[in-house]
């Protein structure tokens, strides 16, 4: 006998044990008979400060990346998704993250696996963006060259980035929306034509659907464009309302 609720699809979401957004906006965002269960990759909350800091933030986020797979793949789910989007892409780009996906299906036992470095060409292919792109970060600047390197790897031009520079793990999800809103005014004057969210903890779901009306052009929330894409791999076409026209239209 089946999942009683997971009738269609049993989602196992490995996140930082720090984040509080991927959670709440992944359950928004799930159809009728999907479930999300969550693994969590132990960090702690330490202060970041500078780029050595954030270097090591990523090194402990991805050490956790095996047990976080273990702790999910318990309840057997049908997919995985990493919910997280610095790891998917650090230290080289695609490659990067075909390496990062390359273990988590080997620690799954051969389960699908979404990742951001995924989702988000699907979601600038599905806008039929040509023009350039504008990124709005929780970061330090030595994000810079990662991203830099995997937006080269997916054949996007960068107008320009912005960096909120959060001072820890937990408080990127305290990002207020006047923070963001700047970001996102400073990105358009800069030249992009879409712009893409960086940062699986920054609140901007259904901010990012508000501001794609006053912008006019894509502003792709990178937690809407990863569980968006793990449904229509997986053959789940439901269009969600109140996170912008990726779920709604695409």
């Amino acid at each position: 006998m089946g999942d009683g609720l997971a009738t269609r699809m049993k989602f196992g979401v490995v996140t930082p044990s720090t984040n509080t957004i991927v959670q709440p906006e992944y359950d928004d965002l799930r159809p009728l008979g999907v479930t999300n269960h969550v693994g969590r990759m132990h960090i702690p909350d330490d202060p970041v400060t500078n780029d050595a800091d954030f270097d090591e933030l990523i090194r402990r986020i991805d050490v956790a990346l095996e047990e976080a797979v273990d702790r999910v793949m318990t309840c057997k789910p049908d997919h995985m998704i990493l919910g997280i989007s610095a790891e998917s892409i650090w230290a080289g780009g695609m490659e990067a993250a075909q390496k990062v996906k390359a273990r988590m299906i080997e620690r799954s036992g051969g389960l699908g696996v979404t990742l951001a470095a995924d989702a988000l060409p699907a979601a600038l292919k599905a806008h039929g963006v040509t023009g350039k792109v504008g990124l709005l970060t929780p970061y330090m600047p030595t994000a810079e060259q990662h991203i830099q390197k995997f937006m080269d790897d997916i054949g996007y031009d960068v107008s320009s980035m912005v960096h909120l520079k959060c001072g820890g793990p937990v408080v990127i999800a305290h990002a207020t929306r006047t923070e963001l809103r700047e970001g996102l005014e400073k990105l358009v004057d800069d030249g992009a034509d879409a712009i893409i969210q960086f940062g699986a903890n920054l609140p901007m779901g259904r901010f990012a659907a508000v501001a794609e009306q006053w912008l006019e052009r894509p502003v792709i929330c990178v937690n809407v464009a990863t569980y968006w894409h793990a449904l229509r791999v997986n053959n789940i076409n439901d269009r969600v309302g109140g996170y912008g026209a990726l779920m709604e239209r695409f």
